[in-house]
Protein backbone atom coordinates (compact mmCIF):
# COMPACT_ATOMS: atom_id res chain seq x y z
CA UNK A 1 0.00 0.00 0.00
CA UNK A 2 1.22 3.52 -0.80
CA UNK A 3 0.49 6.61 1.26
CA UNK A 4 -2.56 8.57 0.18
CA UNK A 5 -1.41 11.95 -1.09
CA UNK A 6 -2.61 14.74 1.16
CA UNK A 7 -3.51 12.49 4.11
CA UNK A 8 -0.62 13.36 6.50
CA UNK A 9 -2.28 11.62 9.45
CA UNK A 10 1.09 10.31 10.64
CA UNK A 11 2.51 13.86 10.43
CA UNK A 12 -0.27 15.28 12.60
CA UNK A 13 -1.77 12.65 14.91
CA UNK A 14 1.23 10.88 16.41
CA UNK A 15 3.98 12.25 18.62
CA UNK A 16 7.53 12.19 17.30
CA UNK A 17 10.24 12.36 19.95
CA UNK A 18 13.20 12.83 17.63
CA UNK A 19 14.22 16.30 16.44
CA UNK A 20 12.69 17.57 13.22
CA UNK A 21 14.12 20.61 11.40
CA UNK A 22 12.08 23.48 12.81
CA UNK A 23 10.95 21.34 15.76
CA UNK A 24 14.14 20.54 17.71
CA UNK A 25 12.21 18.99 20.61
CA UNK A 26 10.19 16.74 18.32
CA UNK A 27 6.46 16.98 17.68
CA UNK A 28 3.65 16.46 20.20
CA UNK A 29 0.64 14.35 19.26
CA UNK A 30 -2.09 16.31 17.51
CA UNK A 31 0.26 19.06 16.36
CA UNK A 32 0.88 19.55 12.67
CA UNK A 33 4.53 19.05 11.66
CA UNK A 34 6.13 22.30 10.49
CA UNK A 35 7.54 20.41 7.52
CA UNK A 36 4.09 19.85 5.98
CA UNK A 37 3.13 22.00 3.03
CA UNK A 38 -0.34 23.56 2.77
CA UNK A 39 -1.45 20.50 0.75
CA UNK A 40 -0.02 18.05 3.32
CA UNK A 41 3.15 16.99 1.55
CA UNK A 42 6.43 16.52 3.43
CA UNK A 43 9.09 19.11 2.59
CA UNK A 44 11.77 16.68 3.80
CA UNK A 45 10.68 13.59 1.87
CA UNK A 46 13.73 11.93 0.34
CA UNK A 47 16.14 14.32 2.06
CA UNK A 48 18.82 13.26 4.57
CA UNK A 49 17.47 15.61 7.24
CA UNK A 50 14.16 13.72 7.36
CA UNK A 51 14.03 11.94 10.74
CA UNK A 52 14.61 8.20 10.64
CA UNK A 53 11.34 7.57 12.46
CA UNK A 54 9.44 9.38 9.69
CA UNK A 55 11.19 7.40 6.98
CA UNK A 56 10.37 4.17 8.82
CA UNK A 57 6.61 4.79 8.81
CA UNK A 58 4.97 2.64 6.16
CA UNK A 59 1.40 2.76 4.96
CA UNK A 60 -0.69 -0.30 5.77
CA UNK A 61 -4.38 -1.18 5.69
CA UNK A 62 -4.27 -1.85 9.45
CA UNK A 63 -3.11 1.68 10.19
CA UNK A 64 -4.38 3.72 7.26
CA UNK A 65 -7.69 1.97 6.71
CA UNK A 66 -9.72 2.84 3.64
CA UNK A 67 -9.76 6.64 4.02
CA UNK A 68 -7.96 9.59 5.55
CA UNK A 69 -10.59 9.60 8.30
CA UNK A 70 -9.76 5.96 9.09
CA UNK A 71 -6.07 6.83 9.30
CA UNK A 72 -6.69 9.69 11.73
CA UNK A 73 -8.93 7.48 13.89
CA UNK A 74 -6.59 4.45 13.87
CA UNK A 75 -3.49 6.51 14.62
CA UNK A 76 -5.29 8.36 17.42
CA UNK A 77 -6.15 5.04 19.05
CA UNK A 78 -2.58 3.81 18.63
CA UNK A 79 -1.15 7.04 20.05
CA UNK A 80 -3.44 6.86 23.08
CA UNK A 81 -2.66 3.18 23.70
CA UNK A 82 1.11 3.74 23.54
CA UNK A 83 1.24 7.02 25.47
CA UNK A 84 3.23 6.44 28.69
Amino acid sequence: MDCRMGCAACCIVISISSPIPGMPEGKPAGIRCVQLTHDNKCKLFGKPERPEVCASLKASREICGESNEDAFKNLSILENETNP
